[in-house]
């Protein structure tokens, strides 16, 4: 009964962060746009607000005994904080690009990538149906972009290394919560602040601090209150994705996060009256066959799984 009890209380737990980083996600897809497309803020100076506000959201947590920091050498998560300064940057110049319908495609390929990494440099096998699973959801996101009205080289760009840094840095969130014997507030109240001061050097280099379009220019107040509630909502994407790798595994959120593109999708066309044709409406099918796919087959060995450990003597 205890033991029934304590896999409910987990399974709840699993939920909820889910459902918090669905709405999450899904908000921060939306207001970005919105902060590119009529206040025009600039990107790498947003990114470095949201790395200060989570830190901050998490020195707030530490300081009501929600966790407990725990010491840990920079050299052990230097890797990880440049990772997540890259996975942010990308994936933001990418939403400011391209269409929210080719941004949110890209991100699909997010799960083949990552399965290329376990299986080269960690060592993980996966079955050939889930292998195969990557083909359509590999096609339809290459239809997608080919065809996007919008479709432009730079847009791509960012959105292959947007794709490339954010499975290193899944991977890594992972393995270091591992490595490390941390929780996700552990290792990201060290590693949110280390990425601030990485993007802090860069910021001046790439982005005006002064006059129209800089971080102290003449920003009007429904611009400013727009940023801050990105920030906020930042900080719960990036303590969602920590918890829920953590708990669960890369693949397992990055799976759950492709459900989140549809309704992305959707949004887009009706806020930013993104145009969708008929070979991307093929793009979009072809990806959703794929993920469908993959979370039947995913689903299905796991059960397998347990099943084996409840017969073996």
């Amino acid at each position: 009964m205890a033991t029934r009890l304590s896999n409910l209380f987990g399974n709840s737990r699993i939920v909820a962060g889910l459902l918090v980083n669905l709405f999450s996600s899904i908000c921060i897809v939306f207001i970005n746009k919105w902060i590119y497309v009529h206040y025009g803020f600039p990107n790498m100076t947003l990114t470095l607000i949201h790395f200060v506000v989570t830190w901050l959201g998490l020195f707030v947590c530490q300081k009501v005994d929600i966790f407990s920091p725990k010491r840990l050498r920079p050299a052990k998560i230097v890797l990880l904080a440049l990772s997540f300064c890259g996975f942010v940057v990308f994936t933001n110049l990418s939403l400011q690009n391209n269409t929210i319908g080719t941004y949110q495609l890209a991100k699909a390929m997010t799960t083949p990538v990552i399965i290329v990494i376990q299986t080269v440099y960690y060592k993980k096998t996966f079955s050939t149906k889930i292998k195969l699973t990557l083909i359509p959801i590999t096609l339809g996101v290459m239809l997608n972009s080919y065809y996007d009205v919008k479709f432009n080289l730079l847009g791509m760009v960012f959105a292959t290394l947007g794709v490339f840094v954010t499975s290193l840095y899944q991977v890594w969130v992972g393995a270091k919560q591992h490595e490390l014997q941390v929780n996700s507030m552990q290792l990201l109240y060290y590693q949110a602040p280390m990425s601030s001061v990485f993007l802090l050097t860069l910021v001046p280099f790439f982005e005006p601090l002064t006059g129209d379009g800089g971080i102290f220019g003449p920003w009007s107040f429904p611009a400013l209150a727009m940023v801050l509630l990105s920030g906020v909502i930042a900080f719960l994407v990036n303590l969602s994705i920590y918890w829920i790798i953590g708990n669960t595994s890369p693949v397992t959120y990055n799976m759950f996060g492709h459900f989140k593109f549809c309704i992305t999708l959707l949004g887009g066309y009706i806020l930013f009256q993104d145009s969708l044709s008929l070979n991307q409406g093929v793009g979009i099918f072809c990806t959703l066959v794929g993920i469908l796919a993959y979370t039947h087959f995913k689903l299905a060995e796991q059960e397998e799984g347990k099943s084996r450990l409840v017969q073996r003597p």
